[in-house]
């Protein structure tokens, strides 16, 4: 009889046991089936340049992320990421104009005194 009662418990264990992995495949189902994240299309909106910023990155209307790209190929490519701290950028004549007149600027302050060069 004790044979039947763990045999018994051992079948209802596994049954509940299915139920609880049959939830989870469900659940980790619907993550993996939500819609990709579209892009935001402000930032690819073409923005009006200035002057200033138009001698470093080109003239003509362009979107915010192709100035970001086009601003870092022009960094790179005077060598103007400070060698110690990589995260500061050492402007030059041109920067400086964008920057409001400061000798460096964190990367993370660039986008937000870019910004006041686009319209």
């Amino acid at each position: 009889m004790a044979k039947k009662v763990k045999k018994t418990v051992k079948k209802v264990a596994k049954k509940s046991m299915k139920k609880v992995a049959k939830k989870v495949i469900k659940k980790v189902a619907k993550k993996v089936v939500k819609k990709a994240r579209k892009a935001n299309p402000a930032f690819m909106k073409p923005m009006k340049i200035s002057a200033e910023l138009g001698l470093v990155i080109g003239k003509g209307p362009m979107p915010r992320t192709e100035v970001t790209k086009k601003l870092w190929a022009y960094i790179k490519k005077n060598k103007l990421q400070d060698e110690k701290n990589k995260r500061n950028i050492n402007a030059d004549e041109n920067l400086k104009v964008i920057f409001g007149g400061k000798k460096t600027v964190s990367m993370f302050d660039m986008t937000k005194l870019v910004g006041k060069h686009l319209s």
